[in-house]
């Protein structure tokens, strides 16, 4: 079968390769769109990184070394069901849940399965993945969407990530402020607003503030650079401060600006990878006015409540698909675009 095969920086291939057998307990399916992910993106600009296994050392938990399958974004449609296997059928769309945990460290004894110390995903550290003509995949992480569209389902992986982050603040109502409007930032927005959530996106981009405003997530769009967001945040609280804040952006500057809108009392949750330490004066930001600093990473059963919100039509996916390719242009028209066209890209969808 064909598949995109990752060996490295920079090192993207085409090849045929075997094709996977249904196992017990295991579904077989055919992949539909495969969205491109900033960790895809940091894979193949800056090379192999954990949970990606390096060409001599294994992941853990698949055994492979590279090249590996690439792809976890993905939709697709059942192919066949292994012995065993309940509530999935031949023809059904689906999302696939891509981890890969161990199921007996403390944190997935616990249902946390997303901080699993051996943690890994399909499509990135083995294990087949969604660029690819067919992928088995253990029926616990398969996930029916009903008519919802294969190309829209795509986006149920960043959407639940987005999810928990919300869930993950524990702030049910209220102004909500996101610091950065790329992919992430723009479907915390999202869920926000299904959430029912005042919600106001900083973002210095135009582009980007033009998709937070034009898709409808942001009731207002702050450009941080030319307006004072600690005013805007002001007029549309009454002077309060929001209730709760979301770093999308993985910047220092964001999380002092985040901070300086919260109310006494109010979180900020960083959804956000930081590649450098954040500075913070605790006492000052946090301490002295009773605020709360969380995070989240990934995401642990919220497929099924994403996959509700866009089937619902409470978060509209669609406007967030900017590009359809297929795989023979992945490194050009996708990876190369999406580095070279940031601000005005959320999803590129890849199709086999």
């Amino acid at each position: 079968m064909k598949a995109a095969m990752y060996y490295g920086k920079e090192d993207v291939r085409i090849e045929q390769i075997e094709e996977p057998q249904l196992r017990p307990g295991t579904v077989k399916i055919a992949p539909a769109f495969n969205g491109i992910c900033g960790s895809d993106l940091h894979l193949f600009h800056d090379g192999p990184m954990p949970p990606a296994p390096s060409d001599t050392d294994p992941h853990p938990l698949s055994g492979e070394t590279l090249p590996v399958v690439m792809g976890h974004e993905f939709s697709g449609v059942v192919e066949e069901v292994g012995e065993g296997v309940e509530g999935l059928a031949v023809g059904d769309s689906v999302v696939v849940e891509p981890l890969m945990v161990d199921g007996t460290c403390p944190a997935c004894k616990a249902g946390a399965y997303n901080l699993c110390e051996q943690m890994g995903f399909i499509g990135i550290s083995g294990l087949g993945g969604g660029l690819s003509e067919h992928i088995v995949v253990e029926s616990r992480w398969v996930h029916p969407v009903g008519d919802l569209p294969l190309d829209q389902a795509a986006l149920i992986e960043p959407l639940s990530v987005a999810l928990h982050a919300v869930k993950h603040s524990g702030v049910e109502s209220g102004t909500a402020v996101v610091g950065g409007a790329g992919p992430i930032g723009l479907l915390v927005a999202a869920v926000l607003k299904a959430k029912g959530f005042t919600v106001i996106v900083s973002e210095m981009s135009t582009a980007r503030r033009e998709k937070a405003a034009s898709t409808g997530v942001a009731d207002v769009v702050v450009d941080p650079a030319n307006d004072d967001l600690a005013a805007v945040v002001a007029e549309h609280t009454g002077g309060a401060g929001a209730d709760v804040a979301f770093d999308a952006a993985g910047v220092a500057v964001v999380v002092e600006q985040l901070l300086s809108v919260l109310r006494g009392g109010g979180r900020l949750e960083v959804v956000a990878i930081h590649v450098k330490p954040v500075q913070l004066d605790i006492t000052a930001q946090l301490t002295m006015q009773d605020r709360v600093l969380g995070s989240s990473i990934g995401y642990a059963n919220d497929h099924e409540e994403a996959i509700e919100l866009a089937r619902s039509g409470k978060v509209d996916l669609a406007p967030f698909i900017t590009g359809r390719i297929t795989v023979d242009d992945i490194v050009e028209q996708g990876f190369t675009r999406l580095i070279e066209n940031k601000d005005h890209e959320v999803k590129i969808l890849v199709s086999m």
